[in-house]
């Protein structure tokens, strides 16, 4: 640690400021003792001051030497009555000297010094155990700082980590499946299996490209959903559409990598895998009071008598996903009605 003083403009100033003020409750003190006012009570202080600051910041060093992991409190006591005699001392003999010698002749400065001398050694010790209290704070806000850093940094590596272990549970059977439709179409129909590979080696370039959990713009995210969007197309032909109602001013807004690719996924398994007819898939995203709103639909079978149940794992996913990344200030709800499955985001356009 660097020495707390010394390296802090704000604190050195309110450090002179404070010897000043002790100098001037000194040199009360001192004539109080002497029994009058004196013109040597004046270069006395200032000598005073310029000594016994100068000392005390010097403290510094050998305080955070006998506070070293290791030391035992016996020890350190012990080193600090030593430390304290000594500059106590030293602040006397050079005080007595510097005055002394700077002081014309005919002075009484030596009876001046003999009043007070009882005093100067009771405020050298006073002052002493101040500064080392002074100290103490320090290290003590230095330590609470350090230790607050330290949790932030632990924070931000578990908020990470829980991150990246939620996008790893994104479901990755559309993969699977396309791979599947891949081997089917490379005998009725490569040229769709040639593109289809294309696009899914971009979606997958995309995926694996965003490994940490930097935010991403709208733009980024749409334009690899539509590659994902353009896959399932592939597979499912006429059954699945897509509308999109983009404003362009969301664009560049920022949000989580891949955080809208379960709901997508969610849709088509809703929709298309339980569906004959065609399945359209309805994105419209507007900013509104400084939040993002994206609203993903899309239509599904009512006769379906038995549809699948899902586990819930794609939209819990995105639920905690927002919890983290914005600390509650982003949320999701979903509808049902009439036909419709809908999911709307409100996300926060400043992260």
């Amino acid at each position: 640690m660097k020495h707390p003083i010394l390296n802090n403009r704000t604190r050195l100033i309110i450090w002179w400021m404070a010897w000043l003020l002790i100098t001037a409750g000194q040199i009360l003190l001192y004539c109080f003792a002497y029994g009058g006012f004196t013109k040597t009570a004046i270069p006395d202080g200032i000598v005073s001051l310029a000594i016994y600051a100068g000392i005390g910041l010097s403290l510094w060093y050998p305080f955070k030497f006998f506070n070293a992991s290791g030391n035992k409190n016996m020890q350190v006591t012990g080193n600090f009555i030593l430390s304290g005699v000594m500059s106590v001392t030293l602040w006397i003999l050079v005080n007595k000297l510097l005055v002394s010698a700077i002081l014309p002749e005919g002075n009484d400065y030596q009876d001046y010094w003999n009043s007070s001398f009882p005093y100067r050694i009771g405020t050298g010790v006073f002052i002493f155990g101040i500064i080392i209290l002074v100290y103490y704070l320090f290290e003590s806000l230095q330590t609470l700082s350090d230790k607050k850093a330290r949790e932030a940094k632990l924070e931000s590596l578990v908020k990470e980590t829980e991150l990246k272990l939620l996008r790893s549970q994104i479901n990755p059977h559309f993969l699977f499946n396309s791979l599947n439709s891949v081997s089917s179409l490379t005998i009725t129909d490569p040229e769709k299996a040639r593109d289809m590979v294309i696009k899914l080696s971009d979606f997958m370039r995309y995926a694996l490209s965003k490994k940490d959990e930097q935010p991403v713009s709208l733009r980024s995210e749409l334009e690899n959903l539509r590659l994902y969007l353009e896959i399932e197309k592939v597979r499912f032909g006429d059954r699945l559409s897509t509308e999109e109602n983009i404003d362009a001013e969301c664009l560049d807004v920022k949000m989580p990598v891949m955080i809208l690719q379960p709901l997508y996924e969610n849709a088509i398994k809703h929709g298309v895998y339980e569906s004959t007819e065609r399945v359209n898939i309805r994105t419209s995203v507007k900013c509104r009071n400084g939040f993002l709103e994206i609203v993903i639909s899309n239509n599904y079978d009512q006769t379906v008598t038995t549809p699948s149940k899902g586990t819930g794992t794609g939209l819990m996913n995105v639920s905690k996903r927002l919890d983290i990344f914005y600390s509650k200030r982003a949320s999701m709800k979903t509808t049902k009605e009439n036909g419709i499955y809908t999911v709307s985001l409100f996300i926060p356009t400043e992260l």
